[in-house]
């Protein structure tokens, strides 16, 4: 299992409306057989970019048509503990990263997968969690 960060779900979007494969879809590609998640986290950062986008409305049926191809993590009670202990560790270390981020990397640890991203900057800093670029 691997879940996937917003950025790579965007870049797939892009790939996609530009009818030309790159990189993210190269890697669906290598990775077929691999059981692929995305937490809701960042299914939040999809449907808020698809807002703020100049046709919302189209972006917006976008984001939904990949979701429902998705399987998409939900906070469990294991969740607030994984969070907790991780920004507390990133805190004590002056290793802050954003929100979301956090979130979406606490979504990947409780189901002990990695996350595919090209944020390294951010995502390196958590420990424990194994961290794909594509």
């Amino acid at each position: 299992m691997m879940h996937l960060d917003t950025s790579f779900l965007v870049d797939l979007l892009r790939e996609h409306a530009r009818r030309q494969p790159g990189r993210a879809t190269s890697f669906l590609e290598e990775n077929a057989r691999e059981h692929l998640r995305v937490g809701i986290h960042a299914v939040c950062e999809l449907y808020a970019g698809a807002e703020l986008a100049r046709e919302s409305a189209a972006e917006r049926r976008r984001v939904r048509r990949l979701c429902t191809a998705l399987d998409i993590a939900y906070p469990d009670d294991r969740f607030p503990l994984v969070y907790g202990r991780v920004l507390a560790t990133l805190e004590r270390a002056g290793q802050r990263i954003g929100a979301m981020d956090l979130l979406i990397a606490t979504a990947a640890l409780v189901d002990t997968a990695p996350v595919v991203t090209n944020n390294l900057h951010d995502f390196s800093r958590v420990q424990g969690l194994e961290v794909v670029t594509y």
